[in-house]
């Protein structure tokens, strides 16, 4: 029986979980448009890219990966927010 240990970084945990909120806000702002919802979902998203924002300026102490997957991350909420995907506009 082989037991991998993994040491797992209590920051770098906390830089996961903000990249999935900031990815799900992101979404539920996309999904809320057109409901009663919307501004308030409009609102978490801005939150969100902000808080992503200062997060790619701390990552930057933790090495070019970690700043790289926050800036990655960034992108991908801003791209969420904006691309307009649907036919016939």
């Amino acid at each position: 029986m082989v037991l991998l240990a993994v040491a797992v970084n209590q920051v770098l945990c906390a830089v996961g979980a903000v990249q999935v909120f900031g990815l799900m806000a992101a979404a539920v702002a996309r999904l809320a448009e057109g409901t009663r919802h919307e501004r308030g979902c409009q609102w978490l998203c801005i939150l969100a890219l902000g808080v992503m924002g200062i997060l790619c300026g701390f990552a930057i102490q933790f090495g070019p990966d970690a700043a790289a997957a926050c800036a990655v991350t960034l992108m991908l909420m801003t791209m969420i927010s904006v691309v307009d995907l649907r036919s016939g506009g």
